[in-house]
């Protein structure tokens, strides 16, 4: 038996203490600790890798405060749009939805995908009617409303800005406040086997179905057991153009980089080199894991039956 490890992440981007209330700081550490739990737990009873990271990112996508799931923002129409991605670094199989609507929990839609499609990824309609095919839970709209990210999508949704995320209310300081809302698990199972999720409601006020890195194999989420697994959180089109997530994988095998040598370099130097902001977890096969970020913060937390544990919110 080997080390195992859970990392997770609810997103990256200007997260400063001075924004931040005491009971919002709490709420944040208390839904990263209930979802690295649900996770870990799976972990410590022998349970497999795909399955600890999409019990992290259930808890995760039920949490109102995290952008995916039930507190997805609103899009440009004034409804949510989610994305989801899984990945088994055992065998590469893969499940992605995109622009999925009323699907409670868009990364279980994601692992049907990956196990019962005969495909990668179902976007829009289609993939709605596959989750109901597959007894998928549905919830009305009134379940992802949530007055905070109404507020913020009614700042700005007479113009043609876009924003990330964000808590404020002011056009001036949605502009200013950058946080990328994602939400992201990478795991090492018992068996040394490596799974990456990563889910998101996308950016508020956003047009004509985009979609960003992370349902996208190999941007936003990637895992192969000869190197690692990497979910990301950051501005999805750099991700996307750097294909950020398989690059470290690529550095891994083909420079012999470790998990952390990857990560720094496409977080810090080549996304840097085309303004990509935000950041990364990874975990490698001997349960090495990195949390990398070049970012104002993300919000993080890891364990690992090494007895290593971290949580953190803040640079």
């Amino acid at each position: 038996m080997g080390q195992f490890t859970l990392v997770i992440h609810g997103g990256a981007g200007t997260i400063l203490k001075a924004d931040m209330t005491p009971d919002l700081e709490l709420a944040y550490v208390e839904g990263l600790k209930q979802a690295l739990s649900a996770g870990y737990a799976v972990l410590e009873e022998g349970g497999t890798a795909v399955n600890a990271v999409k019990a992290a990112l259930v808890t995760l996508e039920d949490n109102v405060l995290f952008n995916a799931g039930r507190g997805s923002v609103f899009t440009k129409k004034g409804v949510q749009e989610m994305d989801a991605a899984i990945m088994n670094g055992a065998d590469l199989s893969a499940g992605a939805v995109a622009g999925v609507r009323n699907v409670r929990n868009p990364i279980e839609l994601a692992t049907e995908v990956m196990l019962n499609s005969n495909h990668v990824f179902l976007s829009g309609k289609g993939a709605n009617d596959f989750a109901i095919k597959q007894g998928i839970k549905l919830e009305p709209d009134e379940y992802f409303f949530s007055q905070f990210r109404y507020d913020q999508w009614k700042a700005i949704r007479d113009s043609d800005n876009y924003s990330l995320d964000h808590t404020h209310q002011r056009l001036e300081e949605l502009m200013r406040d950058k946080k990328f809302g994602t939400v992201g698990a990478v795991a090492c199972d018992q068996q040394g086997n490596l799974a990456a999720a990563t889910s998101t409601g996308g950016m508020t006020n956003k047009k004509y179905g985009r979609i960003g890195d992370s349902p996208m194999i190999g941007s936003g989420t990637y895992a192969n057991n000869a190197t690692c697994a990497i979910s990301c959180t950051g501005h999805g089109e750099m991700f996307i153009r750097a294909v950020a997530a398989y690059d470290v994988s690529a550095l891994m095998e083909y420079k012999g980089y470790t998990l952390q040598q990857a990560m720094e370099e496409v977080v810090n130097q080549k996304l840097v080199a085309i303004e990509g902001e935000g950041g990364m977890i990874g975990v490698d096969g001997q349960g090495n894991a990195a949390m990398v970020f070049n970012s104002a913060g993300m919000y993080r937390a890891m364990r690992s039956s090494s007895g290593a544990e971290e949580l953190a919110l803040y640079r």
